[in-house]
């Protein structure tokens, strides 16, 4: 490690802040690939344990956007990070992730609120802390079973609709 790199992340520390800087030997290892069912958009990002390359967050939070009004919020970072390492768990690396739902404006969450009673008036959705998703290759179960382990948020089982709610609140199961 470069001695810049020691002084920038020596002041992080003494901060109280998280160590920022990378090295530049830090290899994004495993892509999250995304289809939104609403859409039919694809994606394809960059991620590392570190998260999402600084470069394609815009299109990530694009692609995860309130569908129905266009509306776009930034998402949460620590809920990609859920996805990649659920991936890495159910040991599907190159499985691509359908998008149900992720960002809902108050106008799309009021909306569903008037058609289902488990759509909750102060969603994770709301803050852009949640996704509705499946993994290809992988049974619905298995994914779940493995987001329950994790113990990172709350995860959501819908077997009938075939998707895992997952977010980022406190840890919690239901369905």
């Amino acid at each position: 490690m470069r001695r810049r790199e020691l002084l920038i992340g020596g002041l992080a520390m003494l901060a109280g802040g998280p160590v920022l800087a990378r090295a530049k030997s830090d290899v994004f290892s495993s892509p999250l690939c995304f289809f939104h069912t609403h859409t039919s958009e694809t994606l394809e990002v960059a991620c590392s344990d570190k998260g999402i390359a600084i470069n394609q967050r815009q299109a990530v939070n694009h692609f995860l956007r309130d569908f129905r009004t266009e509306e776009i919020t930034t998402m949460d970072e620590s809920l990609l990070l859920q996805l990649a390492e659920l991936k890495r768990r159910v040991g599907n690396q190159g499985g691509v992730y359908e998008i149900i739902s992720a960002y809902r404006s108050p106008k799309t969450n009021n909306m569903l609120r008037g058609k289902s009673k488990g759509v909750a008036k102060k969603s994770y959705h709301l803050q852009g802390r949640a996704i509705d998703v499946r993994l290809r290759g992988t049974a619905i179960s298995d994914l779940k079973n493995a987001a329950i382990a994790m113990q990172d948020g709350g995860v959501g089982y819908y077997k009938r609709s075939n998707f895992i709610h997952l977010d980022t609140g406190r840890v919690r199961a239901w369905g």
